[in-house]
C-alpha cells in the first residue's frame, strides 16, 4: 500500500531542495512530521474501513441464523416446531461460548511455534486485538462456525434429543470446525492456500482454494449431519414395510421461501465478505472492491441457475413444478460457489450452479434408494454440493484472479481446464479426503457413543406425538387457548354471565 510518510532517505531530499534556507534541517524534520502524521491518520482510517466493512459482512452471515430457522421450521412437521427452533437459537448461544473460550484459538491460534494441524494460542480472545486480527475478526469466524452446526441439526430433525443435540453442537463448532477451518484458513494450516508460516510450501504449490467455505464450513456440516442421520436411522413411517419412500412434508411452504430469501441474503456477507478487507489495491482502478463486487455476481448467478435447473430437471423427473424444490437448489448453487466465488468468471458460475442442481437431484435420488432420512436434504445439499464446489475450483480458478487474491509465485496453479495444470485440482482433492475422513472419524464416532449411551434417539411415543408436546412444554401454534372447553364468559349490563346459558352468575 501507498504510504505518504517520510521513508529512509527522503529527509535529506528535502534538505537539498531547501539548500541554505536558513533552518533547513528544522524544516525538513517538521514537513516529515506532518506527513508521518497524515500516513499515519491514513492507515487508520484503512483499517476502520476495513473493519467496519468486516463486521458489516458478519451482520449478514449471522442474519443467516434466521434463515436456517424459518427454513427448518418449515421443513418440518408442525409437531416439532418448537424443537428445531430452539436449535437453532442455541447454534448461536452455544456455539457463542465453545467458539470464544477454545474454538477461535483451535481455529487461528498461531503461538511462537507453528503447528500446521491445529491452533494453540489466542485462548478466550488473549491478546487480541494484536498485529494479525481485531475483534471483528472472531465475529466472523464465529458466524461461521454456527453455520455449520445448523446445517447439522437440520439433517438429525425430527427424532433426536435434546442432550445429544447439546453436546454434538459443541464439540462440532468447539472443535471439529476449528481443526479444519485452520488447515485451510490459518498461516500455518498444512492445506492453506495462503500459508506463510511453519515448515514446507504449499501443497503442489497452490495450496486448496476454498474461498469461502464450501468445505470448511459446508461439507464439515453435512458431513457431520450425515453421520448423524445414518447412525440414528430413517423417522418412524418414512419408509414402508416394501421399502417406498413416503414423502413426508414440512408444514409450511412459506416459511421455506423466507428462510430460502434470508439465506441469500446473507450468502452477501458469507461470500463477499470472505476478502476480510476492502481497501485493497490491484492495479489501475481494480482492488478488492472489484473483487468484492464479482464475488456477489458469481454468487447470485450459481445460485439464481441452480434454482432455475432444479425447477425443470424436477418437473422432467417427477411432473410437478415445486417450490420447495427450487429452494433447496438455490441453496446447492450457493454451497458449491462458496468456494470459487472470487476465483472464477460470472460465466463460469453459471456453470456451476448447473452442475449443483444435478448433484443434489441425483444424491435425493440416491437417498431415497438406500433409505437414507434427510428432512432438509442437507446432507446432499452441503456436503454433496460442496465437494462439487472444491473440484469446481480446481478446474475453472482464473489465473489473474488467483494471482490478485492469494498472490505469490507468477507461475502459481490455477484451473485445469483454464490451462493451469492438474495440480490445483489435485489439493482440492486432498481437500475433500481430509475432510471427509476428518469428519467421519470425529463425529461419526461422537454419534456411535451417543446412540449406546442411549442419548441419541427419542422414544417411538415421544416420535409420534411430537417432541413440542414431549419436550417443550406445549406445540408452537396454539390456535385454541383452552378457556372454551370451560366456559365463554361476556358482560351483559355489568353482569358476569356464561355464554352457555346466559343466565348471571
Amino acid at each position: 500500500m501507498t504510504t505518504y510518510g517520510c521513508a529512509e532517505g527522503d529527509l535529506a531530499t528535502i534538505q537539498g531542495f531547501l539548500g541554505a534556507a536558513g533552518n533547513s534541517t528544522g524544516l525538513s524534520e517538521f514537513l516529515c512530521t506532518k506527513l508521518d502524521g497524515i500516513d499515519a491518520r491514513l492507515g487508520f482510517t484503512a483499517l476502520a474501513v476495513d473493519n467496519t466493512y468486516l463486521l458489516f459482512s458478519t451482520y449478514l452471515v449471522f442474519a443467516m441464523q434466521l434463515g436456517f430457522a424459518m427454513l427448518c421450521a418449515g421443513s418440518v412437521r408442525a409437531k416439532n416446531t418448537m424443537n428445531i427452533m430452539l436449535t437453532n437459537v442455541l447454534d448461536a448461544a452455544c456455539g457463542g461460548i465453545s467458539y470464544y473460550v477454545f474454538g477461535f484459538a483451535f481455529a487461528f491460534g498461531v503461538g511462537g511455534k507453528a503447528n500446521g494441524f491445529i491452533g494453540h494460542a489466542n485462548w478466550g480472545l488473549k491478546n487480541v486485538p494484536n498485529a494479525s486480527f481485531d475483534y471483528s475478526f472472531f465475529l466472523f469466524q464465529w458466524a461461521f462456525a454456527i453455520a455449520a452446526a445448523g446445517i447439522t441439526s437440520g439433517s438429525i430433525a425430527e427424532r433426536t434429543q435434546f442432550v445429544a443435540y447439546l453436546v454434538y453442537s459443541s464439540v462440532l463448532t468447539g472443535f471439529v470446525y476449528p481443526i479444519v477451518s485452520h488447515w485451510l484458513w490459518s498461516t500455518d494450516g498444512w492445506l492453506s492456500a495462503t500459508k506463510s508460516m511453519g515448515p514446507g510450501g504449499l501443497l503442489f504449490g497452490s495450496g486448496a482454494i476454498d474461498f469461502a467455505g464450501s468445505g470448511v464450513v459446508h461439507m464439515v456440516g453435512g458431513l457431520a449431519g450425515f453421520w448423524g442421520a445414518l447412525i440414528e436411522g430413517p423417522r418412524m413411517g418414512r419408509f414402508d414395510k416394501s421399502g417406498n419412500s413416503l414423502n413426508f412434508r414440512g408444514h409450511s411452504a412459506t416459511l421455506v421461501v423466507l428462510g430460502t430469501f434470508l439465506l441469500w441474503f446473507g450468502w452477501y456477507g458469507f461470500n463477499p465478505g470472505s476478502f476480510l478487507k476492502i481497501l485493497v489495491p490491484y492495479e489501475g482502478v481494480k482492488g478488492n472492491w472489484s473483487g468484492v463486487g464479482r464475488t456477489a455476481v458469481t454468487t447470485t448467478l450459481a445460485g439464481s441457475t441452480a434454482g432455475v435447473t432444479t425447477l425443470f430437471g424436477k418437473r422432467l423427473l417427477d411432473g410437478h413444478w415445486n417450490v420447495l424444490d427450487v429452494c433447496n437448489g438455490v441453496l446447492g448453487g450457493f454451497a458449491a460457489i462458496t468456494a470459487s466465488c472470487a476465483v472464477v468468471s460470472p460465466w463460469a458460475s453459471i456453470i456451476c450452479g448447473f452442475g449443483a442442481a444435478w448433484v443434489l437431484i441425483g444424491l435425493n435420488k440416491l437417498a431415497a434408494r438406500f433409505h437414507y432420512d434427510d428432512p432438509l436434504e442437507a446432507a446432499q445439499l452441503h456436503a454433496g454440493c460442496g465437494a462439487w464446489g472444491l473440484l469446481f475450483v480446481g478446474l475453472f480458478a482464473e489465473k489473474n484472479y488467483v494471482q490478485q487474491i492469494y498472490g505469490g509465485d507468477p507461475e502459481r496453479p490455477y484451473g485445469l481446464f483454464m490451462g493451469g495444470g492438474g495440480k490445483l485440482l489435485a489439493a482440492q482433492i486432498v481437500e475433500i479426503l481430509a475432510i471427509t475422513g476428518w469428519v467421519s472419524v470425529t463425529m461419526g464416532l461422537l454419534f456411535l457413543g451417543l446412540q449406546k449411551f442411549k442419548l441419541l434417539r427419542i422414544s417411538p411415543e415421544d416420535e409420534v406425538a411430537g417432541m413440542d408436546l414431549t419436550r417443550h412444554g406445549g406445540t408452537a401454534y396454539i390456535h385454541q387457548d383452552g378457556s372454551e372447553h370451560i366456559m365463554h364468559m361476556s358482560t351483559i349490563n355489568g353482569d358476569k354471565r356464561s355464554l352457555n346459558n346466559q343466565g348471571p352468575i
